[in-house]
């Protein structure tokens, strides 16, 4: 349940197609769930169920650390007061729990990520994700899969770096159409001060641990974005495609719901 559904809730009540007991019902859910072990051991995780209705979005399931058994219980319990659910980073072990649990997840292969998209998921705001190179596809890959199931219209091009710049530039007119970008990108990580003296949309710029030795396992492109000499440029951690993702589709989404300046 996220705000709108609470909106719709209200609403309902105050038309009396709803009755407050069973309103005070459903909204007495929404508050922290513990979930742990079969027997005295200690909760081994606390959902945040009024997360959708703060945030916009229930939250999202960091895979690594946790055993299979756990993930599919965090996964379950997040979908028993939400239609969405996203889980990052999943192994293989992970992977065939959660799929066998949960018959309508889909597994995003390269992005290392399963959702759940449940109901009718209305879209608000666009989202460009470019890579610079084919390797950084799956960094890519995780934050347009994160950008889509937080509801954003997301388009992805990928091999589009600085070696051979007319491949960005013969997609210009799509990435100036968005309302955020995400550019992904190793080895001297320049691609996003390009894209941003192009655009005029807020760019998060994600840096990769692809490149050879003095790339420093991502940490010379991480420099070279936090440099940027272009402005509208954000940076977010190391391979972290779904920050920049998740980033991206808050600012599309709050792009979609302001006034339109020509209307006026």
């Amino acid at each position: 349940m996220d705000r709108d559904d609470v909106l719709r809730l209200l609403i309902e009540v105050r038309e009396g197609r709803t009755d407050p007991s069973a309103a005070l019902e459903q909204l007495g859910g929404l508050g922290v769930a513990e979930l742990g072990d079969a027997g005295d051991g200690p909760s081994f995780a606390r959902i945040d169920h009024h997360r959708a209705v703060r945030c916009g979005f229930p939250e999202v399931v960091y895979g690594p650390g946790k055993t299979p058994s756990q993930v599919v219980a965090i996964a379950e319990e997040i979908l028993s007061r939400a239609p969405r659910l996203l889980v990052t980073r999943v192994d293989g072990e992970q992977t065939g729990a959660l799929l066998e649990a949960l018959p309508d997840a889909t597994l995003h292969e390269r992005a290392r990520a399963i959702t759940v998209l449940r109901g009718t998921l209305t879209r608000a705001g666009s989202v460009a994700v470019l890579s610079a190179g084919t390797s950084d596809g799956p960094v890519a890959e995780e934050a347009r899969v994160t950008a889509d199931a937080m509801g954003a219209e997301v388009t992805a091009f990928h091999d589009c770096g600085v070696a051979g710049l007319h491949r960005l530039l013969s997609v210009l007119d799509e990435i100036r159409a968005v309302d955020a970008l995400v550019v992904v990108a190793g080895m001297e990580g320049a691609l996003p001060s390009v894209v941003g003296g192009l655009v005029d949309a807020p760019v998060i710029a994600v840096p990769t641990s692809v490149g050879y030795g003095a790339s420093f396992e991502g940490v010379a492109p991480l420099l070279t974005m936090l440099n940027s000499c272009a402005a509208g440029v954000a940076v977010v951690n190391i391979d972290n495609g779904f920050g920049a993702g998740y980033l991206a589709a808050v600012i599309a989404r709050r792009s979609a719901r302001a006034p339109d300046a020509s209307a006026s």
